[in-house]
């Protein structure tokens, strides 16, 4: 992806998910990596989906001070167990930390 110029950001995705008879969890997971650092991650642990659910949208977010920025982002929806899952609307934000 090279230079994104997210530092000193919250960077979040935003995705619009559904599920169908899933047994245990459905989350949001966003990976960055960092020159010469290697790769972290965050998930959304809060408000994980389960069972049948209608599209929802959910969120996970990365906080980036001054000096922190990502070469490369990802995001994975996690389906921790059995189950249908689907990810439709998905968009990289970013919001300037105050």
């Amino acid at each position: 992806v090279g230079d994104m110029d997210v530092e000193n950001a919250r960077l979040f995705y935003q995705a619009k998910v559904r599920t169908e008879g899933v047994e245990g969890q459905v989350f949001l997971e966003m990976w960055c990596h960092f020159p010469g650092k290697g790769e972290f991650f965050s998930r959304d642990l809060q408000t994980p989906l389960t069972g049948t659910t209608g599209w929802t949208t959910e969120e996970t977010f990365f906080l980036l001070r001054k000096g922190e920025n990502p070469d490369n982002v990802r995001l994975n929806l996690v389906i921790d167990g059995k189950g249908t899952a689907w990810i439709d609307d998905i968009h990289l934000l970013k919001d300037p930390l105050q």
